[in-house]
């Protein structure tokens, strides 16, 4: 982002670091392109969006005893079965964050791994009947919450963030 640091108050100095030029040294960043501010700002409420989202995910997911994290990881997997790579890819999460929720679900028996006959060393996370029981539980308090909340905005405005939102998440795995 283009934000410039501050002076650091005392209690929140960092250590010093040798590699860390003296200030009045550091180069000037280049100028901006309205559309690139336009974009920062956009990066900078879609941080803020996000910790808004997780924060009504984790207290949906309850609804279905179940974390948001949880709740993500069953998401790729409703319609089939996934491997842990194409679940991260799909829901936007680290193979090891899925791997490590993948085998919390399996123990709980929310999911279950189930081989491949494509590839041995692959196995297939599958949504069991409990899993699919905590989704539905959780699905009977979203659908009236994006409901209300979509309905502030209008599905036609909604459709135009979500096509922005597309082009740059195109743009960003080009």
């Amino acid at each position: 982002m283009s934000a410039q640091p501050g002076p650091a108050g005392p209690s929140d100095a960092p250590e010093p670091n040798a590699d860390t030029p003296a200030r009045p040294t550091w180069p000037d960043p280049p100028g901006q392109t309205a559309a690139g501010q336009v974009l920062t700002d956009l990066v900078l409420t879609t941080f803020r969006l996000n910790a808004g989202f997780l924060a009504v995910a984790q207290d949906l997911a309850a609804a279905g005893d179940i974390t948001a994290a949880w709740w993500q990881v069953l998401g790729g997997v409703l319609d089939e079965p996934r491997s842990i790579a194409d679940i991260a890819r799909r829901m936007g999460m680290t193979p090891q964050g899925v791997r490590r929720v993948a085998d919390l679900l399996v123990e709980r028996g929310l999911a279950e791994y189930r081989d491949t006959p494509v590839h041995a060393r692959v196995r297939l996370l599958a949504c069991t009947e409990a899993g699919y029981w905590a989704v539905r539980r959780i699905t009977l308090r979203q659908h009236p919450w994006s409901d209300r909340l979509g309905g502030k905005i209008g599905d036609e405005e909604l459709r135009a963030a979500l096509a922005t939102m597309n082009r740059l998440v195109a743009l960003l795995q080009a």
